[in-house]
């Protein structure tokens, strides 16, 4: 009889796009432009985001919006009518097209957001095929259980006609406009084994990127090569916002180092759609914290993400069911982005899962306050220290894990650390040591 303690782990099976080994993503929310023609106005901004240091663009939905039940003047992108049309408000397809071919051509990647798990009410699929959709004890269509979503009507994975369906809707953007995979809305609202299976699909056309909306390592099986870290947000916010101290970042990165796979991407932010419009401005998130938050985010495993907006420093809570332009231009914070995305794709230790290294925690003289870590491949090595505190702090270190030679990746000054280092560290400050 074998012995399951020595069969081969489920994780991974599947492959990531090599292109993917150090990429940052950006995420471009198709209402914050001037004017309609969203595809041409995001066109006008590819150098800049290339400059940026953003690699995979990921797009909100582009598909036609509900009109039955309609949140707001212009409605819910995730409430789709079609998923084989393209929203005029956005463009036509040949637009579309031109942008992903544009992106392309500055060697970045583009992923669409894909909504699998519920559809507008007026959706030409609830009357040709009502079987499709789930029903309420009354027989009726029914949103999602327990939230305000009452624009949509969930679908029915117990039916092999729609799981086709589905798979052929993706399959047909990867076809016909050459998307490079999907970041897939409520995951974990969708059985597994349906991801599982159009993975297999469209890996078959080409090689995919696939985001989850969802944070499982279940997804990473055979289906998503990254997940989203809340986990990761809650907790950089909570101490943030002094209801957690530091320590607490302890739990995430042991159960990323131990319960995840060693594979599996873990998306990081600071904001999204959702925080922004929802919950807060990275401003109010994280308050003074804010960039030290973010240099984690890019610094620790895991994909760094920007929201649009946010390397222009925008302040504001983006409205969700109306159009509500971003103010573009230069602010500190884009700087930050673009020094820290080089030095990401620069630095091996840095890369994203297999390809990077892992987190090493350096000991220090008070981790209630304290982050400090070094990530070493066989080539580079990075050694990160955070003062995730309102007090300035002196921090020192034990062990010899983070002694050498370094440049100093704010003054660029060559410097050596030993057990002498002792750091002089503002209230929120950190300091970056690049070999």
């Amino acid at each position: 009889m074998s012995d399951a303690r020595f069969q081969p782990s489920p994780y991974v099976r599947i492959t990531h796009p090599e292109w993917s080994k150090n990429a940052t993503i950006y995420q471009i929310n198709t209402r914050q432009f001037t004017t309609e023609g969203t595809f041409r106005a995001a066109m006008e901004h590819l150098p800049r985001l290339k400059d940026l240091g953003a690699d995979i663009l990921w797009i909100m939905p582009i598909h036609p919006i509900g009109e039955v039940n309609r949140k707001g003047p212009l409605g819910s992108p995730y409430a789709v009518k079609d998923y084989l049309a393209v929203n005029p408000e956005f463009g036509t397809l040949e637009d579309f097209r031109a942008l992903v071919v544009a992106a392309h051509d500055l060697g970045m990647h583009v992923i669409l957001d894909w909504v699998a798990n519920h559809t507008a009410w007026d959706n030409p699929l609830v009357t040709e095929h009502p079987e499709w959709y789930l029903k309420d004890w009354k027989g009726d269509f029914c949103p999602t259980p327990w939230w305000d979503w009452d624009d949509i009507i969930d679908f029915d994975y117990a039916d092999p006609a729609l799981r086709e369906y589905m798979t052929s809707a993706l399959a047909y953007w990867v076809r016909e406009a050459d998307v490079d995979g999907f970041r897939c809305d409520v995951a974990g609202f969708v059985p597994t084994d349906f991801w599982e299976t159009a993975r297999a699909v469209l890996d078959g056309i080409k090689p995919v990127f696939m985001l989850a909306e969802w944070e499982s390592k279940d997804l990473h099986a055979a289906a998503f090569d990254m997940t989203y870290s809340w986990h990761w947000n809650d907790t950089v916010h909570r101490i943030c916002h002094g209801s957690l101290d530091c320590s607490s970042l302890e739990v995430y990165y042991a159960w990323n180092d131990k319960h995840w796979p060693r594979e599996a991407m873990r998306m990081l932010f600071v904001s999204n759609h959702d925080k922004n419009a929802w919950e807060g401005t990275e401003f109010e998130q994280f308050g003074e914290g804010l960039e030290a938050a973010i240099v984690l985010s890019v610094l620790s495993e895991g994909m760094p993400l920007i929201h649009n907006g946010q390397e222009a420093g925008h302040d504001k809570r983006l409205e969700f069911f109306e159009r509500d332009p971003i103010v573009w231009r230069e602010h500190p914070l884009g700087e930050l982005y673009r020094r820290l995305f080089a030095l990401k794709h620069q630095n091996t230790a840095l890369w994203n899962a297999p390809w990077g290294a892992r987190m090493v925690r350096v000991p220090n003289n008070d981790k209630a306050k304290i982050l400090s870590f070094v990530r070493r491949s066989e080539q580079d090595k990075v050694f990160a220290v955070f003062n995730f505190s309102p007090e300035p702090v002196e921090a020192t270190f034990r062990e010899t894990l983070y002694h050498g030679a370094y440049r100093d990746f704010a003054s660029g000054e060559d410097v050596e650390l030993s057990e002498a280092l002792a750091l002089e560290l503002e209230p929120w400050g950190y300091r970056i040591f690049v070999q």
